[in-house]
């Protein structure tokens, strides 16, 4: 089963992932993002469940307020962050489905 602690995605940088697992189309990692939230759109569909903090989401145009236990639901492709977030913020991020699935039905 793989499972890395402290895993850094970008090398040479701290990683905002302090914990990761993946096997097949899933992973599961628990993220959070200091100062700014930098992701790109990802090629698989994604869920956020709120570990602790508060802020707003950007999805698209939409932008929701989020709290400690909120679901969010971001298709593959998707522009999305975090904005105005605490200090406090993480969030459980788990990515499932065939990459590129969202692309394949449009």
């Amino acid at each position: 089963m793989p499972y890395r602690k402290g895993h850094s995605v970008w090398p040479g940088r701290r990683s905002p992932l302090s914990f990761s697992f993946k096997r097949g189309e899933f992973a599961v990692e628990l993220f959070a993002p200091r100062g700014a939230d930098t992701q790109q759109p990802h090629d698989q569909d994604e869920v956020y469940i709120v570990a602790s903090g508060s802020g707003v989401f950007r999805r698209g145009d939409e932008r929701v307020p989020f709290t400690r236990g909120d679901f969010l639901f971001v298709a593959a492709g998707v522009s999305h962050a975090f904005e105005k977030f605490t200090d406090d913020f993480q969030t459980w991020v788990i990515f499932f489905g065939p990459k590129g699935a969202n692309e394949r039905q449009a």
